[in-house]
């Protein structure tokens, strides 16, 4: 049985369930769409709900009613359209799967992989503000250098020394507006229309659309709590001559695995030997519950063939955006003509205020509290999924859990029913680079508290197990 959201009265939920699939093209125009009879079944909800969720999105304009055969989309809600009346106007840009998901107005969002704003050191920010425009006055007068500010660069340089014993010298880095133009970047310098990328699967689905946006072609390589295969990994590079292999190996999104430090040498050693480039992504790092994690890949980098992004939006400061961007000189230079044609260089406010707090003593004492705070969310989380059909690999850090769920479960229907009830999580094939269909889902236990946890995985886990109880009566 659906249960009611506090906070927002149910018909307006499914009103906003129904809104999203019309808005994305999911119910497409000129198509009769579900039933009252069918979205009740669906959803879990009395007629009733379903009529007069139809009735306001009729009263907003987009839907409309024949009699005796029931409700169907106007053509403006489809963006698509735009391009049919105007056609000069082409998009060439895949969708964002994970994008559209992160757009459900829900109340738990489990599809959040971002920390909870409450835990990160805002107030310390904001109250010295002043004293960053005291010292920079001319901050907001001046462009900042395409490759990154040389006080920030130099920040970074012996922040890697001090805290990961990593030296990177300072002509190796390049600011990034956050990791994810870092992956832009590198691809539209390296990747063309039909070249093989070696991917991790399952992965970052930001990174697959990416790399599908320029026409690559994805070849998955496994990976589990072991690692990978490397006999697999070396095989595709022999047979497929990749551009480059995309890995997130520390507390890996979304499966939490870490590769262990002799696989890591061996893939530098790879890459070397099959002239692919690595671009290792390194977003998690400094989240760890009990150990710290195994150098990174490009600490064993010598032939110049490892990409490092190391960033620190997800755990300091993400309103900052920023992400270290680091290479050998030989790829360096064409790095920088990327960044420069992507934005011309990072905002200097954004690389001013996130210096102050990187050369801070605070930011040791912000990320021990942190870590203590995230592991009791994921320990909540666990808690709440330990009595029911899931399967799961405790994390040593990162942000996520990856859990197995039921084969006979329908998945379409356990979503649906999910967004019904205000709950959003990431469906495991939108981490697939093939976007097979796989019995997982990935619930992110940083962004809601331990309440909310607590609150958003009852109603979750209810959902599941009614659902599983049908299938047994079938």
């Amino acid at each position: 049985m659906v249960m009611k959201s506090e906070q927002t009265a149910l018909y307006k939920q499914v009103h906003e369930y129904m809104l999203t699939r019309i808005q994305t093209g999911e119910w497409p125009k000129d198509k009769r769409l579900p039933s009252v009879r069918s979205l009740a079944e669906l959803l879990g909800v009395h007629r009733l709900t379903i009529l007069k969720a139809y009735q306001l999105l009729k009263e907003e304009g987009h839907v409309y009613a024949k009699d005796k055969t029931g409700y169907y989309r106007k053509d403006s809600d489809h963006i698509s359209n735009i391009s049919e009346e105007q056609p000069a106007i082409r998009s060439y840009i895949h969708n964002s799967h994970l994008s559209d998901i992160h757009r459900e107005p829900v109340t738990y969002k489990f599809s959040a992989s971002v920390v909870d704003p409450t835990l990160l050191p805002n107030r310390y920010l904001s109250q010295h503000a002043k004293e960053i425009f005291d010292k920079y006055p001319l901050l907001l007068g001046t462009y900042a250098n395409v490759k990154g500010d040389e006080e920030l660069i130099a920040g970074m340089s012996a922040y890697f020394q001090k805290y990961d014993r990593l030296y990177i010298p300072e002509e190796s880095i390049v600011i990034t507006s956050g990791a994810q133009q870092g992956i832009d970047i590198i691809a539209k310098v390296f990747v063309q229309a039909h070249d093989y990328v070696l991917i991790e699967s399952p992965t970052y689905s930001g990174a697959a659309d990416i790399f599908a946006n320029r026409g690559a072609k994805l070849i998955p390589v496994s990976i589990t709590a072991a690692g990978f295969c490397l006999e697999e990994v070396e095989y595709f590079m022999k047979k497929y001559k990749p551009k480059l292999f995309y890995t997130n190996p520390t507390y890996q999104n979304p499966t939490g695995y870490t590769v262990p430090v002799e696989q890591r040498k061996q893939l530098a050693e790879l890459a070397e030997k099959y002239q692919c480039i690595i671009l290792e992504d390194d977003a998690f790092r400094e989240i760890y519950f009990h150990k710290t994690p195994p150098p990174p890949i490009y600490s064993y980098d010598t032939g110049g063939y490892i990409i490092y992004l190391r960033s620190f939006c997800k755990y300091m400061a993400p309103g900052l955006r920023i992400c270290a961007m680091v290479a050998h000189p030989s790829l360096m230079k064409w790095l920088i003509k990327g960044k420069a044609l992507a934005d011309n260089g990072t905002p200097l406010l954004s690389q001013k205020a996130f210096l102050f707090y990187l050369t801070s003593d605070r930011v040791r004492t912000h990320m021990e509290k942190l870590r203590i705070a995230l592991q009791i969310r994921k320990e909540k989380m666990e808690e709440a999924l330990r009595d029911h059909s899931f399967h799961w690999d405790s994390p040593g850090g990162g942000l996520n859990l990856w859990v197995r769920i039921d084969e006979t479960m329908d998945k379409n229907k356990l979503k649906a029913m999910a967004l019904a009830n205000s709950i959003s999580y990431v469906p495991g094939q939108i981490c697939d680079p093939l976007e097979r269909d796989i019995p997982y889902i990935r619930l992110s236990y940083s962004f809601l508290n331990e309440q909310d946890i607590r609150k958003g995985m009852h109603v979750l886990t209810s959902i599941y197990d009614s659902l599983l109880t049908d299938n047994m009566h079938k």
